[in-house]
């Protein structure tokens, strides 16, 4: 099978604030673009902020819905968060390492954008647990 690449479309409310967040913040590339949409290149997979008139709620926490990345590479994931940093862009939840010593070992952060909509950025220690290690029953940390 041909590489495929992931599709996103989610609510915003301004198009200039869109792009300040997520080109000159997260460093995606812009394409097309209406009064009404924006598309962005995330790492090679198309986001699309639609625009809308609805009023835009945050979720209490990280569950259920997000979006992010998963890196296959630490020191890609350690240039976002630099990247991230230098921009002063708003962290949702800290930069963590989560369930340190097991299969599932990962790094993570969450940002939150000006519409709300959260984003998870990860590395897995091993890369078998994207995926794998049923045996496990961690999936994310609720409390």
């Amino acid at each position: 099978m041909n590489p495929v690449l992931f599709h996103l479309a989610f609510p915003v409310t301004d198009i200039k604030q869109t792009k300040e967040f997520y080109a000159d913040g997260l460093g995606c590339e812009l394409g097309r673009e209406s009064r009404h949409a924006l598309i962005l290149n995330l790492y090679g997979h198309q986001l699309v902020a639609h625009v809308t008139k609805e009023p835009l709620i945050p979720q209490k926490g990280i569950y259920p819905r997000h979006f992010g990345l998963i890196f296959t590479s630490e020191a890609d994931w350690e240039g976002l968060l630099l990247r991230v940093q230098q921009r002063q862009l708003q962290f949702y939840d800290q930069p963590k390492r989560r369930f340190p010593g097991e299969v599932t070992e990962h790094r993570t952060f969450f940002l939150q954008d000006p519409f709300y909509n959260l984003m998870e950025f990860k590395f897995y220690r091993h890369a078998e647990a994207v995926f794998g290690g049923r045996e496990f029953a961690e999936i994310g940390d609720r409390t």
